[in-house]
């Protein structure tokens, strides 16, 4: 038996390299074969497309105006009955001025009219005749068809635009302060 266990030692030392050896050659064929067939090439990474901000919508066209009239230019006043009457040459300035800003608006938010007066009378008085030609311009843009949201206000002689010497005579005072007794028409809307 030991015959036996000796032989299958030395054939079996015999076998180990062979089989070793066998091995190796068939993992060098292997390798080989991997040489001659190239691997496939990775794609190239392309970097992700930059996000698309959405372009905000154009804010709408404005028809916003604001236009001066003098009072002395536009006012007949009736100091015996308190009352503004608009004379043609302010019916004229509102008809060819306001009225055409107005045409290329396709909407009209608000129309604001605010009535100025000088120094000369007491606050209540100029506070009352401020307003009185402010609601006169009102009456005749309603007059005209115009249908917006109106407003007035009587500025009184708050808002002074030109200063004048107080000692001078009362005509003469009355023409410095001209500037001051205005009406100013304001209109907000949006443009065609």
């Amino acid at each position: 038996m030991l015959k036996k266990l000796t032989a299958l030692c030395v054939l079996a030392a015999f076998a180990l390299p062979a089989s070793i050896a066998l091995a190796q050659a068939s993992v060098a064929a292997s390798a080989a074969q991997t040489a001659e067939v190239p691997a496939p090439a990775a794609a190239p990474m392309t970097p992700p497309a930059p996000a698309i901000a959405p372009v905000p919508p154009a804010p709408p066209k404005r028809c916003d105006f604001a236009l001066t009239l003098q009072s002395d230019e536009i006012f007949e006043h009736k100091k015996s009955v308190q009352l503004s009457i608009l004379n043609s040459k302010g019916k004229e300035r509102i008809d060819n001025e306001v009225m055409s800003k107005l045409a290329n608006c396709t909407k009209v938010d608000l129309i604001v009219v605010s009535g100025h007066t000088d120094l000369i009378g007491s606050h209540a008085q100029t506070q009352k005749l401020s307003e009185k030609n402010a609601d006169a311009v009102v009456a005749y843009l309603g007059s005209k068809g115009l249908n917006a949201p109106m407003d007035t206000m009587g500025m009184g002689k708050t808002q002074q635009i030109k200063a004048c010497d107080d000692k001078l005579p009362k005509a003469k005072l009355a023409e410095c302060l001209a500037p001051n007794r205005r009406i100013v028409i304001e209109g907000r809307g949006l443009a065609k």
